[in-house]
């Protein structure tokens, strides 16, 4: 985001908006426009650029819609790109799209926006694993232990830590694609 789309930026045209101020909403959507036309350019494929359009529009629309459930003392740039990711998994949903699992490459996601929803998001799918598996996990994956430091910290062997890890991985690729 350029200084001039920081996330203070944002936030406050979002809280003017929601105190009332019809310009400052205006202006809002037209600032998050531009930032989803990137957005989505970044992740659709050549051929799925006839539907950029659309996706920002329904983002826009969800972003009205679910307005009044934005919380104030929260980040206004997780929040919004939260909704932009759903709105993008349900179009690759539709289109019968598969979505790879790759943790490390989420949480290492270059630009700022994408860092932070991808913390977000991996939190919330680490919270529907067993403790146990989420904490190897964790440690493993987003906290750069090795293997056999989290295997020992869990009272576990190395390659029982191992399997833990592959079958969460598994898991969360599962769910990520909408399987039971």
């Amino acid at each position: 985001m350029t200084d001039a789309l920081s996330e203070e930026t944002l936030k406050r045209m979002m809280l003017r908006s929601l105190d009332g101020d019809e310009g400052a909403y205006r202006h809002l959507l037209q600032a998050l426009r531009g930032l989803l036309l990137a957005y989505y350019r970044r992740r659709l494929a050549l051929g799925a650029r006839s539907d950029l359009e659309d996706l920002v529009q329904d983002t826009l629309l969800a972003l009205h819609a679910r307005r009044d459930t934005y919380d104030r003392t929260r980040p206004f740039t997780a929040w919004f790109f939260s909704i932009a990711r759903y709105k993008l998994v349900d179009h690759f949903r539709r289109g019968g799209g598969r979505m790879l699992v790759d943790l490390d490459e989420t949480l290492e996601a270059a630009s700022g926006e994408d860092a932070l929803t991808a913390r977000i998001d991996v939190e919330r799918l680490l919270d529907g694993l067993p403790p146990r598996q989420r904490e190897l996990l964790r440690r493993v994956k987003l906290d750069g232990e090795s293997i056999a430091e989290a295997a020992g910290r869990a009272g576990q062997t190395e390659t029982a830590a191992r399997v833990g890890i592959h079958r969460s991985l598994k898991a969360l690729a599962r769910k990520l694609r909408g399987e039971t």
